[in-house]
């Protein structure tokens, strides 16, 4: 059943389902636990500190960010910060590293000799470094074998390289999330013992994961996993097989408009469920409440459902939809909706929205 919002609010709006949401947490955390892999979430997803306040209660060792203004945001709620990203920090943010290294422990991403040269000649030296490595999805990230060219480097100018990380994003495919999950471990591996033989360190951090391969986590690799969608989910990962939809704790609450046969008009377009579309996607987004509809055609603030045959819905009935991508989804509303046992709570901000630098 839907649960029940307060009259007043208004469609479109994301909700937060608190239950399943501290369930998805509850859950993933314990299983990585049991493994030995610590867990440090990616808060791109939600940019919401109430939220990352549950992942650290649940034992998160620290956050992962995907920007310096992230840093920012999430530095009021946790000390140990991952900015995994390749970083090439003009002085504004060279300033703010520097801030935010006052209040905790920062890392950021580089993957090239280049960077290295200039965050030699740039960088806090308390700042520490991870290399990205390359596992498949062939976005950024170095060969695992130039690890330890570009450590020695870092090294030889005062950096500290803590260790290695990957994001195995090729795990967003049909069947995708184990071979990832191989191809992850076969090259931090290779990474972590180039950057050993080069450095001669020990205790190297091994970063990896997605949420539809954190599930094939190799533990005897891998020593922190940065999933961020799982918090959440969305159509992508039920559309993967990657979780039930009783595991999706956010929808866009969405009214009824328009109907006519076989279809029915909501008021929730693009600008609030975001217009990503995977080439495996079978819509624009799902109803969590009629599994085989489908959001069929999507405008700035129309989405077109398909209904199955024999399926209906009626002129201002409210609907939760699925977005497709839910990170997306999250960095076009101020604020989130939770509910708890049909109530409506306060809500909570999404207080890192827009900061993309």
């Amino acid at each position: 059943m839907i649960p029940i919002l307060a009259p007043d609010v208004p469609t479109p709006s994301l909700v937060v389902d608190v239950d399943v949401l501290r369930r998805n947490i509850a859950s993933l955390h314990r299983r990585l636990s049991e493994l030995g892999i610590r867990v440090r979430p990616h808060v791109k997803t939600h940019k919401s500190l109430q939220v990352g306040r549950e992942q650290l209660a649940a034992g998160a060792s620290g956050l992962t960010v995907a920007t310096v203004g992230e840093a920012e945001v999430f530095a009021t709620v946790c000390d140990d910060l991952f900015v995994a990203y390749p970083l090439w920090p003009d002085a504004a943010q060279l300033a703010s590293l520097s801030r935010l290294s006052d209040a905790g422990r920062i890392a950021i991403g580089t993957d090239s000799v280049e960077a290295v040269q200039h965050l030699a000649a740039t960088l806090d030296r308390r700042v520490e470094l991870m290399i990205e490595v390359d596992s498949g999805h062939h976005r950024s990230g170095s060969r695992p074998d130039d690890v330890g060219r570009i450590a020695e480097l870092a090294v030889r100018h005062g950096l500290t390289v803590r260790g290695v990380f990957t994001f195995p994003g090729h795990s967003y495919a049909p069947g995708g999330g184990q071979v990832a999950a191989q191809d992850e471990a076969d090259a931090l591996r290779a990474a972590a013992t180039s950057l050993r033989a080069a450095t001669g360190q020990d205790g190297v951090e091994v970063s990896g994961g997605s949420t539809p391969s954190v599930g094939s986590t190799h533990s005897s690799v891998v020593t922190e996993a940065r999933p961020g969608v799982y918090v959440f989910n969305d159509a992508q990962q039920w559309e993967l097989g990657t979780v039930d939809p009783s595991e999706v704790a956010l929808t866009a609450y969405a009214r009824v408009v328009s109907r006519r046969a076989g279809y029915a008009v909501l008021d929730a377009g693009s600008k609030v469920l975001g217009s990503d579309r995977a080439p495996y996607a079978t819509g624009f987004g799902r109803l969590l409440d009629h599994a085989a509809a489908r959001v069929v055609q999507l405008s700035e603030h129309h989405a077109v459902i398909a209904l199955p045959d024999g399926a209906d819905l009626s002129h201002g009935e409210v609907v939760r939809v699925v977005p497709n991508h839910v990170c997306t989804a999250v960095n076009l509303v101020d604020q989130l909706l939770p509910v708890t046992d049909g109530r409506q709570l306060s809500p909570w901000p999404v207080d890192a929205r827009g900061r993309n630098r």
